[in-house]
């Protein structure tokens, strides 16, 4: 999650009004306070108990009564825009499942936590970003489920990002069931040996990811103007990291695919060909 966090911030904090640079801020302080509950210093001593006080402050964030000034930031934000509890609220159902569960029986149980930890950040974000004039006063469910997509196949290519990093953390984000079709088991992913079956098994699941990227190109290219290179930037980044493991020859086990800072700034100006020529396409 803290991946998806960034780019959020690169995103939101790329809009040019002051007032709205602050909200922007506002909200990315309090996904960074609820991301450092499971990744901070402090991680160990996540629990149940902990993240239902953090709800509770939740949700006093919502009614207008802030524990702190950060959290008084937030609710001066949720007052400007139309941000609903709910996101905010999975958000934490999310880190709720990753303290009782190591395993995901099939895509849909994996599906359910990429929504909770990520699809979420995308139906938070629309409102921060705002969306297109031209497209605000029709439906605008397109644009929140595109978001929400968006945020699935992030997540989904920080999963295959870090097969082996989780590994060795003894968590497996892969569906079980979709790795038995391939004869393969927990025992193989811990082994950390690339074979054939890997590979099939793995072009399979980042065609899976740049599906969910497809999907969520036309409601990217609907979002304010201010908001749409930044997210095809992110979206052409992400794209390159499956890109990455391909060169590793899908190797995900013992590499970690990373884009360097060279190719991230080549992709920028191919990130604005993109929003904008497919804003004007999406116009036609």
């Amino acid at each position: 999650m803290p991946e998806c966090l960034s780019r959020v911030r690169e995103n939101v904090l790329s809009r040019d009004a002051t007032d709205d640079r602050r909200s922007a801020e506002s909200y990315m302080g309090n996904l960074r306070r609820t991301d450092e509950l499971v990744d901070g210093p402090n991680a160990s001593n996540m629990n149940n108990y902990v993240l239902d006080r953090w709800e509770e402050r939740l949700e006093q964030i919502f009614e207008g009564r802030p524990y702190d000034m950060l959290d008084a930031a937030l609710t001066d934000t949720v007052i400007k825009f139309p941000i609903d509890i709910k996101p905010f609220k999975d958000m934490i159902e999310g880190m709720r499942m990753d303290l009782k569960k190591s395993r995901y029986e099939n895509f849909q149980e994996l599906y359910l936590y990429c929504y909770y930890v990520a699809g979420t950040v995308g139906l938070m974000s629309v409102p921060v970003m705002g969306i297109d004039p031209k497209y605000s006063h029709g439906s605008i469910d397109k644009i929140y489920n595109a978001a929400v997509l968006l945020g699935i196949g992030n997540q989904l290519t920080n999963i295959l990002r870090d097969v082996g990093e989780d590994a060795l953390r003894g968590r497996v984000y892969l569906p079980q069931d979709e790795l038995a079709q391939f004869g393969l088991s927990d025992a193989d992913v811990f082994a950390r040996k690339v074979n054939d079956r890997w590979r099939e098994f793995m072009r399979e699941q980042i065609n899976r990811a740049r599906f969910y990227f497809n999907q969520a190109e036309q409601g990217a290219s609907k979002l304010n103007e201010a908001s749409r290179w930044p997210v095809w930037a992110s979206m052409l980044l992400y794209r390159k990291i499956l890109d990455e493991i391909e060169e590793n020859d899908y190797d995900n086990l013992t590499k970690r695919a990373y884009v360097g800072r060279t190719k991230k700034i080549l992709m920028l100006p191919w990130a604005l060909a993109r929003a904008t020529s497919f804003s004007n396409l999406v116009l036609q």
